[in-house]
Formats: C-alpha cells, structure tokens, sequence
C-alpha cells in the first residue's frame, strides 16, 4: 500500500507540535541564535529547524527532539512537583480527544 498523500492528525496532536514549535522559537531568539546556526548544529536545512518551529506534523520526531536538545528545552521533568501538573494538565487535555477514544461510562450489552 503507497503512503496517503495527506495524513490528517488530530487537533489535539497539531496543538501540540505547535505549542513545542513556539518553546523552541522562544528558547532560540532567547539565547539569540538565528534557525541557520541551529540548524547547521543540528545538522538539518534551515527550511526543517524553521517548520519544526511552525509545529508541521511532517517533521522528523528525530530532528525535533536534536533541536529540542541544542535549544536546552527540556522534554521530560524529573521533578515530582514538575510531574503532578504535568500529569494534572494532560489530564486537562483528555477532554480534547475524540469521543471514540473515551472509556465508555456505560458496559456494551452485547449478548444476543
């Protein structure tokens, strides 16, 4: 089977790669690196360094965590406090998901 042409992602998942796009466009004008300096650090085009920062879903997880690194922001805490509201607002994002991807609150009667 040939790969789709377009790949849709939930928005959940786009809000999330452009929420860690700005981190990491925050964190480079920060330490006032221009996308060519990183990305020749990286070891990527200046193009990838400038759609990672975008939150396009097509970049490599690779090539996004590399950047991540040479920018110094962090992808896990370790930190107990750190993690409690982490888990709290992921817990928070639960309400974007699909309806499909829910529990059910009610057991299927499926018997025939």
């Amino acid at each position: 089977m040939s790969k789709p042409a377009t790949r849709s992602y939930s928005r959940y998942a786009r809000e999330a790669a452009e929420l860690f796009g700005h981190l990491l466009h925050d964190a480079r004008v920060e330490k006032g690196l221009t996308i060519a300096a990183v990305a020749e650090r990286a070891g990527v085009s200046r193009g990838l360094v400038h759609r990672i920062e975008q939150g396009d879903m097509g970049c490599s997880l690779g090539a996004v965590f590399e950047v991540a690194s040479i920018l110094g922001v962090p992808l896990f805490d370790a930190e107990p406090a750190s993690l409690a509201r982490h888990l709290s607002l992921a817990r928070d994002k639960l309400r974007l998901l699909p309806q499909a991807v829910r529990q059910r609150k009610q057991p299927l009667q499926d018997e025939f």
